[in-house]
């Protein structure tokens, strides 16, 4: 059996160790886009804030897929051929496969804005832009993020602990307006302002000129100029159909993102999807949903992987879930946190302590969504209580009455306390 990986992310690295685990004998050929070793973009933050070296970012130690007779190739897969079980990559070698696994991850957004082509202004993406934007982020220096998301505001985190002099601009109402509600934002928001960073909401960015020899102008809509030594782009990500939408003959059923079972089989024979370029089932609605969460790459590699080598098995779907700590302001949001139709929700504000709790219930009584703000402690029983399903019966008004006790209903509903 020959498989072949398009993509060395989570999901890529643990199906290739799954593959091996099953299947002694196979051909794996692990395929990444960059010469650079196996590493994880979500530790690229760290990085910058000086937390871990380079070394800490890699996903796997040298040698690894060695080990294992994994053939690491660091090419790019440009064009999936499912007609000819064929792969053409960056160099332009065509390769065939048995069965391959598409795991080519997300690639940043570059919002239609004159001028973020020119030098001075970054994604945070890859292993070269942080070196890039290491060597501009100096103690004392302006930097302008573009974006407070949730990728932009773990690299905010990272630019304040660099000693920059951080503004950051947001073309939503919110900070992570995905991931938190307007009271949730509004203290995140102030607990950033009250750590020395200027934040800008609504405000949507026009064009960057240059102004002088190194230094940038970043227009406004609103007419005002932000003066910038670098601007960092965080912008958000999209599924990275490339290889995909490159091809011809047949072609894979997309959304979103690349559509595919249960199996994480996608809609050619012997063709699979995992992480953020797949567009799997929503662990509550059963609906197509990107969600480009870590564990949930590593969970889709692992089940497509299993399903490629003959051994069966089902993913029970995505739970969103997103969890930040922003400058020592832990904030959390799982499941559907904006509620859903016919559902009930309680809410229990603190903003003096920066501390907010939000709790979604749907007809049947089951925790479906919460938010969570300065309450690290409630991380866990959310998470456990929304993803296990259970019915909260009387716990319900109770939690309605005094949400603080998330902790007693998950040992009551859920751990066997009664």
């Amino acid at each position: 059996m020959r498989y072949l990986i398009a993509g060395a992310g989570p999901a890529g690295v643990v199906a290739a160790e799954t593959l091996r685990r099953h299947d002694h004998s196979a051909t794996i050929r692990l395929f990444c886009g960059e010469q650079e070793p196996v590493y994880s973009r979500m530790a690229i933050p760290y990085l910058l804030s000086n937390k871990i070296d380079e070394r800490g970012t890699w996903l796997r130690e040298p040698g690894h897929f060695e080990t294992l007779a994994v053939d690491l190739v660091h090419q790019r897969v440009e064009t999936v051929e499912p007609d000819h079980h064929t792969v053409v990559l960056s160099d332009g070698r065509r390769e065939t496969y048995d069965r391959m696994l598409i795991a080519t991850g997300a690639r940043p957004v570059s919002p239609p804005v004159p001028g973020l082509d020119q030098p001075g202004v970054h994604h945070c993406w890859t292993l070269a832009d942080a070196r890039a934007i290491a060597a501009r982020a100096r103690p004392g220096s302006r930097v302008v993020l573009m974006g407070a998301g949730f990728i932009g505001c773990i690299i905010l985190e990272a630019l304040v602990l660099r000693g920059v002099r951080l503004t950051v601009l947001e073309a939503e109402d919110r900070m992570v307006p995905r991931m938190l509600d307007a009271t949730a934002g509004a203290m995140l928001r102030s607990w950033c302002e009250a750590k020395g960073v200027a934040i800008h909401t609504d405000t949507r960015v026009q064009a960057v000129e240059p102004m002088g020899a190194e230094a940038l102008a970043v227009h406004c809509e609103q007419g005002t100029v932000f003066p910038a030594d670098l601007l960092v782009v965080a912008t958000g990500v999209a599924p990275n159909l490339d290889p995909v939408r490159n091809g011809s003959g047949a072609t894979l059923r997309t959304g979103r993102g690349l559509q595919v079972d249960s199996r994480q089989q996608t809609s050619a024979p012997d063709v699979y999807a995992a992480g953020d370029v797949c567009e799997a089932a929503d662990w509550y609605t059963g609906e197509g949903a990107v969600y480009a969460i870590q564990p949930v790459a590593v969970e889709q590699g692992r089940i497509a992987a299993l399903n490629m080598c003959g051994r069966p098995a089902r993913y029970a779907g995505a739970l969103p879930m997103n969890v930040l700590d922003t400058l020592g302001l832990v904030t959390v949001s799982f499941g559907h946190w904006s509620g859903v139709a016919g559902g009930d929700s309680v809410r229990q504000s603190d903003p003096e302590h920066h501390r907010y709790l939000r709790l979604e219930f749907d007809p049947q009584g089951r925790l479906v969504g919460a938010i969570a703000v300065g309450l690290p402690g409630h991380v866990g029983v959310l998470r456990g209580l929304i993803q296990s399903g259970a019915p909260l019966g009387p716990w319900q008004a109770r939690l309605k009455q005094a949400p603080g006790r998330i902790a007693e209903a998950y040992v009551a509903r859920v751990a066997g306390g009664g």
